[in-house]
């Protein structure tokens, strides 16, 4: 297996900036073509450093973009062949030609050849998460078994009979499948890699993969973009990828944040079929000194430390504070509402307490799982009972 997935992870920082620039501005060329030029004009980019002259793309605008101008906002796109839904809606285009989202890069670092057979957790269902591994699993010429989510008792029977040697999903779900595995009696030592995302990698639950000899590498990816930073066997912080530029900005500003300041994570991506200019991704972290031990070159950040706003994940799906907003106007008996978020067994758990009276907590369960996309403890708290702080969503998880 070769070291590096391609020489572009090896470039001198001069080069790098001199290839981003050019891909940059034919990137703005691009979108200041366009009908409306998607509120960039008359842009004026002679270097990287000009990028925070232009204005922040923040998902709200996406959605007014799109419900204007429908399916994607009136951004230019080209080679689509797929469009898929996440919460809002916002709808993002994709296509599955040539590792359109570019994770083929992380599955090489993180060890997976075309000699594994990866078993891809992540869900086929409206969402590209499940696209978006399995486009990287073919570009580097593994064997794909797409398996999705649930069914976890088939999930072991499968990757024992298929001899599954590497995962790809959520961090958590590896080790309910695991766990379901010694309970059955079921060898699955065959696997021995694990690309995951959509959620936090705990210490300790990488850690308990590491005493099963599993290499667990995280990536920081989205639907709109693709991958913005990946681990490598060094697993100090995250590399940025090479299709896209990333900066660090106070939050609710387009200003660049001291280096090594916490900030907003800002991404131009430079992929041509759906040029998305400083996106504001709602992220928080942070950029890292120096390079990777690994010899990769380019920035590093020190991953996910965060939403900007009360946004959080939980179990892999955002959950936002206008969910929690519409779960109150559903139920007229809710007066206040608070989502609790915590880890108990390596596994995400949801409290949603609501302040209200006469009130069915099964009733007020089936709509947060209708409006939430999650299942979740309810507990009904008298009125005036909650904390005044400001807090829908209350994020307790440990992320040291």
């Amino acid at each position: 297996m070769a070291q590096y997935y391609d020489s572009l992870e090896t470039r001198s920082s001069d080069e790098r900036h001199a290839d981003q620039l050019q891909a940059l501005q034919a990137q703005i060329a691009i979108v200041a073509a366009a009908p409306d030029a998607c509120r960039i004009t008359g842009a004026n980019i002679q270097s990287l450093d000009d990028l925070v002259s232009l204005p922040i793309l923040r998902k709200s605008d996406l959605s007014k973009w799109q419900s204007e101008t429908p399916p994607f906002g009136g951004i230019p796109t080209g080679n689509i062949s797929h469009v898929f839904q996440s919460p809002g809606p916002i709808y993002e285009p994709g296509s599955l030609g040539n590792d359109w989202w570019r994770l083929g890069r992380f599955l090489h670092a993180a060890g997976v050849t075309d000699k594994d057979v990866v078993q891809n957790c992540f869900s086929y269902h409206f969402t590209p998460a499940g696209m978006m591994f399995e486009s990287a699993a073919r570009a580097i010429g593994a064997t794909v078994f797409p398996a999705g989510t649930g069914q976890t008792e088939l999930q072991v029977q499968a990757a024992a009979h298929l001899g599954v040697t590497a995962y790809a999903g959520t961090p958590d779900y590896l080790k309910i499948i695991l766990d379901k595995a010694d309970e059955m009696g079921v060898d699955l030592s065959k696997i021995t890699r694990a690309a995951v995302g959509g959620g936090a990698l705990f210490p300790s639950l990488r850690a308990e993969y590491a005493d099963r000899g599993i290499q667990c590498l995280q990536c920081y990816a989205t639907a709109d973009l693709g991958n913005i930073a990946y681990e490598s066997d060094a697993v100090e912080g995250m590399i940025v990828d090479e299709g896209v530029i990333v900066e660090i900005v106070t939050p609710g500003t387009g200003n660049l944040v001291a280096a090594g300041e916490i900030g907003e994570v800002i991404v131009t991506s430079l992929n041509h079929d759906y040029p998305l200019i400083r996106f504001a991704t709602g992220d928080l972290s942070a950029t890292l000194a120096g390079i990777s031990p690994c010899g990769r070159t380019n920035m590093r950040i020190k991953g996910w430390m965060g939403r900007a706003d009360q946004t959080t994940k939980i179990k892999g799906m955002f959950v936002r504070p206008e969910q929690v907003a519409a779960l109150v106007a559903a139920h007229p008996e809710i007066v206040k509402a608070r989502v609790i978020v915590d880890r108990i067994g390596e596994q995400d758990t949801m409290l949603v307490q609501v302040e209200a009276e006469n009130a069915n907590a099964d009733a007020i369960a089936k709509t947060v799982q209708s409006l939430l996309k999650l299942r979740g403890k309810v507990e009904i708290c008298a009125i005036g009972s909650l904390p005044k702080d400001g807090k829908v969503i209350d994020d307790r998880r440990n992320y040291d």
